[in-house]
């Protein structure tokens, strides 16, 4: 059965029914904590009635940096099909994401200055309970052995950076965008096995704009974290964001305009692209409340809800 592991200024939490029993823990970081099941396990027996309720505290992200945060590309066949791709053909792709991105489920989001194009992407995050080696083999069967536990993620992403730099890591490091939480909810072989059945909600100021199951999903979390350690080594408490399912406010041009955009200078195909992009309501805008979820009712998992607020000049600058 699935515990929901919550973190706040003064120390770590199980989460019984909308109330929190403390963790007596010395643990600081999420790889310490990860360490001392023990002290978790007696807390998830032993619910505390008069424990704080979850609307009077304030709940920071479960996942402490510094912490290697590490995302799939394109890697739902509703996003690839967004993004003009066919999903059959696309190669499993990763790149990395700062660690100081990692923020709270109710901080807000700043956005900076200079980007006008603010994007979302709800992800389904899991979090490394131990050590995998480069050249590590991940089965299906071995996924609970390296998988602590999963988090509701935001990989809030730049545009007009991420393209017309060619920049996935500016573009999605900028402090405050990968919000995540409010729980680290901790799962057994069983429930991983059902992943395929959790199911992505994030809508804005309360539209529904990405509604997906994991079982969307083209490179599956076993798979991928044995791609992932080819060249890359993860420790106990790293991140690693699994991809977005469609509905992102970036979408890819008709074929025709795409076309005629490929013959164009890059400088001046970016320009026309984000003249056009200036016309979708979609993109983010200072003041928005965007609100994500990743539930799965059948066996009572419910990873929390995130309500985090744009804060910015998103939408506004000069182009």
């Amino acid at each position: 059965m699935s515990t929901n592991v919550a973190r706040t200024d003064d120390g770590w939490w199980v989460e019984h029914d909308g109330r929190l029993t403390r963790i007596r823990t010395g643990a600081t970081t999420t790889a310490q904590l990860l360490a001392d099941r023990p002290a978790v396990e007696k807390a998830a027996a032993a619910p505390d009635p008069e424990g704080p309720p979850l609307g009077d505290v304030t709940l920071r992200s479960p996942v402490t940096a510094p912490a290697r945060v590490v995302a799939q590309m394109v890697n739902y066949r509703s996003h690839a099909r967004d993004s003009g791709i066919d999903p059959d053909t696309v190669p499993p792709t990763f790149f990395r994401k700062a660690s100081g991105s990692v923020c709270g489920p109710t901080d807000d989001i700043r956005c900076p200055d200079h980007v006008g194009f603010l994007d979302y992407e709800v992800e389904l995050g899991l979090v490394i309970g131990r050590r995998i080696d480069v050249g590590t083999v991940v089965s299906p069967d071995d996924l609970a052995d390296v998988v602590a536990g999963l988090v509701v993620t935001n990989d809030v992403s730049a545009r007009d950076v991420q393209l017309t730099r060619t920049q996935f890591y500016e573009a999605k490091s900028y402090p405050t965008f990968t919000p995540v939480g409010p729980f680290l909810t901790l799962v057994d072989g069983d429930e991983l096995a059902a992943l395929d059945r959790l199911r992505l909600t994030l809508s804005v100021n309360g539209e529904v704009r990405q509604d997906s199951t994991a079982a969307d999903m083209i490179v599956k979390p076993a798979r991928a974290l044995t791609l992932l350690a080819r060249f890359q080594a993860l420790d106990a408490g790293d991140l690693v964001l699994t991809g977005t399912p469609g509905g992102t406010a970036l979408k890819a041009p008709r074929p025709v305009v795409e076309k005629i955009g490929s013959l164009l200078p890059p400088a001046v195909k970016w320009k026309a692209f984000f003249k056009r992009q200036a016309d979708n309501p979609l993109y983010l805008k200072d003041g928005d409340v965007v609100a994500t979820t990743i539930t799965e009712p059948v066996r009572g998992i419910d990873l929390g809800r995130q309500n985090n607020v744009v804060r910015g000049p998103a939408r506004s600058v000069a182009r």
